[in-house]
């Protein structure tokens, strides 16, 4: 595995992932959808999914510019690297044992993209945790 280039094709990936988010209110009809929320609520979801772009953002330009400096043996770099493979393990977790399967199921595009989902999740969790123990055995051998 050359973990470099893995962060920095992780990193383009979670890039054009938050992008994809423009796309998000058309396909699922937020408008109409959250129209019946309090304004509380939607103000809420409409903060959470901007957040959750810009972290995407973030962690995909650190991965995409920085991917040699998160490999230097440093204790920032290993720590940041682990951090981002508990993200992504979690996120993987959800996508199998939190979503309902009902959501998916008997239906050809939210089946595909369910699928799409989990080998993307289980990509960014091999590539961020393959980084940090590489970079850890760096760290080890100093």
């Amino acid at each position: 595995m050359n973990p470099v280039f893995h962060l920095r094709l992780a990193g383009g990936l979670l890039i054009f992932l938050a992008a994809m988010h423009l796309f998000l209110p058309r396909r699922f009809h937020w408008r109409e959808e959250l129209g019946r929320l309090s304004l509380f609520n939607r103000q809420v979801f409409y903060v959470h999914t901007f957040f959750i772009c810009l972290v995407l953002v973030m962690m995909g330009a650190l991965s995409a510019f920085a991917a040699d400096s998160l490999m230097q043996p440093t204790h920032l770099g290993c720590l940041v690297l682990g951090a981002f493979a508990v993200f992504w393990l979690i996120r993987l977790a959800v996508q199998l044992f939190v979503f309902d399967p009902r959501l998916w199921r008997g239906q050809r595009f939210n089946t595909a993209m369910h699928c799409l989902l989990t080998l993307l999740w289980t990509y960014f969790t091999t590539v961020y945790a393959g980084a940090a123990w590489l970079q850890s055995q760096g760290l080890a051998a100093r």
